[in-house]
């Protein structure tokens, strides 16, 4: 079964939302309480001021803990309408009071909120397989303009163990050609390295200056759009990466 673990892997809540979701506040952080099964059961998840989050059942008559539906081996019509439910519940507040937070570089939340703030666009997490993969999008052509990843720093030719947050950034030909440097600029990884470069986001390069490149991919995803790779190709691509 779906339990909050699963969940929740790599996501945070969001304040904010949590309120008009039908949590309401407490002195230790916030909870929501719901009847399952027809009104037999409570369901109550907590959602701390630390952000660690739980959920419990109890039967509403006796006040005791029910624990049966996340016992994968218990059967029954009344184990399986209470399960489902419950999922149903953890998987609307995992999508309507939580969102990503794959990215753990400044960098990369620093670019998060720029482009949300400047663009209206969220980064999209398109693959199951490789939820460290995320994508932003023009939204009048839907053309790729930038992808945030997560990779092994050896992927890059780095002499490092461990994994660093990079940025894929449509970019002319005659400035990739100026800026790979193979100590914070790239060939375009997993793309088209003719028309894309990859940033490593180590805080080898300044914020504003990657803000300028967003910018100018941003503009390339519209003007130059027929000279690049099809989206669907650059798609099966990313969804590799491992």
């Amino acid at each position: 079964m779906s339990d909050i673990d699963d969940l929740l892997i790599n996501r945070k809540a969001v304040t904010y939302r949590l309120l008009p979701f039908g949590f309401c506040k407490s002195e230790k952080g916030y909870i929501y309480a719901t009847h399952l099964a027809d009104g037999q059961l409570e369901m109550r998840v907590t959602i701390t001021n630390d952000t660690k989050v739980s959920a419990e059942v109890r039967d509403i008559s006796s006040k005791e803990l029910y624990v049966l539906h996340r016992v994968s081996g218990a059967s029954g019509a009344f184990v399986g309408k209470v399960r489902k439910e419950y999922e149903q519940i953890l998987a609307a507040i995992a999508n309507d009071c939580f969102e990503p937070d794959v990215f753990k570089s400044k960098c990369a939340k620093q670019i998060i909120r720029h482009v949300r703030e400047k663009y209206r666009d969220e980064p999209q997490f398109l693959w199951k397989r490789t939820p460290q993969n995320a994508i932003f999008r023009r939204q009048d052509n839907e053309k790729w303009y930038a992808a945030l990843l997560v990779i092994q720093k050896r992927k890059l030719g780095l002499n490092a163990d461990g994994t660093v947050d990079i940025i894929d950034l449509r970019a002319k030909p005659e400035d990739i050609d100026v800026l790979v440097d193979g100590k914070s600029y790239f060939p375009g990884y997993h793309m088209n390295k003719k028309h894309w470069i990859t940033i490593c986001l180590d805080d080898s390069v300044a914020d504003e200056e990657i803000f300028q490149r967003i910018d100018e991919s941003f503009v390339l995803a519209k003007s130059n759009a027929g000279k690049y790779a099809r989206a669907s190709k650059t798609e099966s691509k990313l969804e590799s990466i491992t």
